[in-house]
Formats: structure tokens, sequence, C-alpha cells
């Protein structure tokens, strides 16, 4: 599966859903398991109110795409772009074009495994982000989230807010 790339393929929108749960019943039906490793439809959890009424929700990130995980042949193309409710893949119609290790950090999709030798009451520096090259103390560390999280000084106040490994870096 090293050679699996991600694609992004156009769907209708508001058939995301069904896109992949038919791509992923093709795959099984042709055994293409080994050719077509994921399919994704990328979400977020938000909170929505309505009426007065907190509801945890989860929306799509990309409405109208899917993302596939796949090694790229004729016969994986043919399933792919032959699934009900696909419009196209995105890149040139004869030769879609991956997505690159940067986009796909980005997106969140794959995260690169991140060792992280930060402790906790260390300082760090933030390196990205709306605190880029802020200064603060470190009071958590979250290796199953992969997260830390840092006391700093906002507007005058000590407040601490939840970072991905990959923005900050020791002092």
């Amino acid at each position: 599966m090293s050679d699996c790339k991600w694609y992004v393929v156009h769907t209708y929108s508001g058939y995301e859903n069904k896109v992949k749960a038919n791509m992923e019943k093709a795959i099984e039906n042709r055994g293409m398991q080994e050719l077509i490793d994921q399919v994704v439809v990328p979400t977020q959890d938000t909170i929505e109110i309505k009426n007065g009424v907190k509801k945890h929700v989860q929306r799509k990130i990309y409405p109208g795409y899917v993302l596939v995980k796949m090694i790229m042949t004729d016969e994986t193309w043919f399933v792919v772009r032959n699934t009900t409710g696909v419009t196209s893949f995105v890149g040139p119609a004869s030769k879609p074009i991956p997505l690159t290790d940067e986009e796909i950090i980005s997106m969140g999709i794959e995260m690169p495994d991140i060792e992280l030798d930060i402790k906790v009451d260390e300082l760090v520096r933030i390196i990205a982000g709306p605190f880029d090259g802020s200064v603060g103390n470190v009071k958590e560390v979250n290796p199953q989230k992969k997260t830390v999280t840092v006391s700093l000084s906002v507007f005058g106040r000590e407040t601490q807010v939840e970072l991905d490994y990959h923005i900050v870096q020791r002092m």
C-alpha cells in the first residue's frame, strides 16, 4: 500500500456519503482492496445552536468531494469514475493528479508521525497559526491527539490553547 496516493473525486453535492458507500461496495465486490485502500468524506464536528438548543453535528469540510487513497490503474480509474454520483476526478480528465504530501497534511487527511520531546513546564515557541511567534509554557502533552496545551499571555491574561505538535518547538 506504499504506492497508494490520495486523489480527489468530484461528486454531486449532497451525495458524498452515498458515493462513498457505493464505491466501497464496488471495491469489495471486485476484490480490489489491495488497490483501493480508503474512501473518505472529510468531516468536522461542530456545535450548532438552533432555537437555543445546542446540537453536535458533523459538517462536510469539502462538500461535493470525496477523497480516495488508491493505486492508479486503468481498472481502479474505471471503478471510481463509474461509481454512481461521481462526476469526475479533480485534474486533467486523461490523468488525475494525486495530492501532494503538503496538501494531505494541510487538509488533515493524514498526519505525519511526530515524536515530541517536549515535557510539561517547558517553554515553547509557536511557529505557525494565529499565535505564530508567541512563547508559552507547556501545561499538558496529549500523545493520543498529538497536541500540547500551552499557557500564553493573550491581551494581558493567561490563556490556555491546545495546539498540534507540528506548530510548536522547544526554546
